[in-house]
């Protein structure tokens, strides 16, 4: 069923990038973009693109559910039902903040889980073009080729930390961690680029404190089946409904072990 679904996910995805998304980049009236919380934004765009990704799977898919972002932004109950059954995970545009800044990195990005279990994801650089996926089983690939995560090769492991949904507290113990321990990068603020970025070299670990399904559904597939690693911070899986804060990725299973020893377990 996974193979079956590729194909019209993708271009609806990309339908959807080209046609709602992209006109709308550069674009924005200022009554167009609002905030719904403290630094977290949404635009027209991404209500718009919701809208019409909802409706797409809906109709490749029918009897799975949909958990969107903006859905759940309205009617927070929603998002309990996210670990039930079959459902399609709906981020319309991940990265908004830099969207309605007029700057990259911003994203699409579906997945499909089952019980909890993300079956398989996809995610897509309307800038670029880049297509990036995965399938439970079926390993990871970008713009249909196979591939296989790698660490950048550094000294000290380059490290992107979103430490922006963290306490202050929480904040200044990981840095504190990490100084002279890592090489410590900027975050692109958007799971849509970090989760790349971290198959393709450019990046060793991250850490995530929010851990919402739409921003990391695809991303933690997308990683795992590359040969990488991504899993909570006690080691468990991530798994859709799962409402604990947060995630630890890395480029290999040795470097997951390598930074949780240095991040989370020491006292």
């Amino acid at each position: 069923m996974m193979l079956e679904l590729h194909d019209p996910v993708v271009s609806l995805m990309r339908q959807v990038g080209c046609d709602v998304v992209m006109p709308r980049y550069r674009n924005l009236a200022a009554d167009e973009v609002s905030e719904k919380a403290a630094d977290d934004f949404v635009t027209i765009a991404d209500k718009e693109s919701e809208l019409r990704l909802a409706e797409g799977l809906a109709a490749i898919l029918p009897e799975a559910g949909i958990i969107g972002e903006e859905a759940c932004a309205a009617d927070p109950a929603i998002l309990d039902r996210a670990g039930e059954g079959l459902n399609w995970i709906i981020d319309p545009i991940d990265g908004t903040g830099n969207f309605a800044s007029g700057n990259p990195p911003f994203g699409i990005m579906i997945a499909l889980s089952d019980g909890g279990t993300t079956l398989a994801g996809w995610i897509l650089d309307p800038l670029t073009g880049r297509l990036c996926h995965a399938m439970l089983g079926g390993g990871s690939h970008i713009d249909g080729e196979k591939v296989r995560a790698r660490e950048s090769g550094q000294a000290l492991p380059i490290a992107a930390l979103a430490v922006y949904f963290m306490t202050g507290e929480e904040r200044a113990d990981i840095q504190a961690r990490a100084k002279d321990r890592f090489t410590l990068v900027d975050i692109p603020r958007c799971a849509a680029e970090q989760y790349p970025r971290l198959v393709l070299g450019q990046n060793d670990v991250s850490v995530f404190a929010r851990t919402l399904p739409w921003d990391h559904a695809a991303g933690t597939l997308f990683l795992n089946e590359a040969g990488g690693c991504c899993q909570r911070l006690d080691g468990s899986a991530y798994r859709v409904g799962d409402t604990r804060r947060g995630l630890l990725g890395a480029s290999s299973p040795r470097l997951w072990d390598q930074a949780a020893d240095i991040l989370i377990r020491q006292g």
